[in-house]
């Protein structure tokens, strides 16, 4: 027979591993800018920077290079994967055509326990720009938009689409950092945001599929400015 005192001891979310934790810690340091694009990474340093082996830098590096994030270069080894305008270019239509599919799918469904996670999601987001303009952390501000949109594309039954948006995610996020940073975006990100969300909730699909077209193209205009920009000098 169960003892039911013991149910408080079941672990909801097992610890990170050290090799978790070293992977989360580079991809944010790739994401936010701490190293440039080209930049090498340098196994000896990298070990005493964040006081770990050598075996667990070399894994989390081959990690990095399956998200995009690093590239093996011949006699120079990894380097930060630099992102050209025509990477995010393709990067942008693939989230386009994926995320307007699963906001019409959320928007169509009319499921109030949708509706609650996804506002829970929203307001998490919220949440989390207040911190990132304020305390400089990326990292949390990353980890919520990409709560927003799993609930959305799990919601909508899209797991396949959601695994190629997983893919993408850190080439996704360093461009979510460039955006996000710019003054001449047509309208803040976050609004964007709160768009598609209230589209879904009032079940309205014709506007979620024009939220989320809207924010893309709005994001795609920045980062095809700096982009650009940056392949020219």
């Amino acid at each position: 027979m169960e003892n039911p005192a013991l149910a408080q001891l079941k672990i909801e979310q097992p610890p990170a591993t050290l090799r978790e934790i070293v992977q989360e810690k580079m991809r944010e340091a790739i994401i936010s800018g701490v190293f440039s694009p080209g930049e090498r990474l340098v196994e000896r340093p990298l070990c005493d920077q964040l006081g770990v082996s050598r075996t667990v830098i070399r894994e989390t590096i081959r990690y990095l290079e399956a998200e995009g994030l690093v590239e093996i270069l011949p006699n120079r080894g990894p380097i930060v994967a630099p992102l050209s305008w025509e990477d995010a270019r393709q990067i942008y239509e693939i989230r386009r055509m994926l995320e307007t599919a699963a906001a019409v799918a959320c928007a169509q469904s009319g499921s109030r326990r949708l509706h609650a996670e996804l506002q829970a999601a929203l307001e998490a987001l919220k949440q989390a720009f207040a911190q990132s303009a304020s305390e400089a952390l990326p990292g949390a501000l990353f980890k919520a938009s990409t709560g927003f949109y799993q609930v959305m594309f799990e919601a909508a039954g899209h797991h396949i689409a959601w695994e190629v948006v997983n893919r993408l995610n850190g080439r996704i996020s360093r461009l979510r950092a460039m955006t996000l940073s710019a003054s001449d975006r047509a309208q803040p990100g976050l609004a964007h945001m709160q768009a598609i969300c209230d589209a879904i909730v009032a079940g309205d699909a014709a506007a979620a599929q024009h939220a989320v077209e809207t924010h893309l193209a709005d994001a795609s205009a920045v980062a095809e400015r700096l982009l650009s920009g940056e392949e020219k000098e």
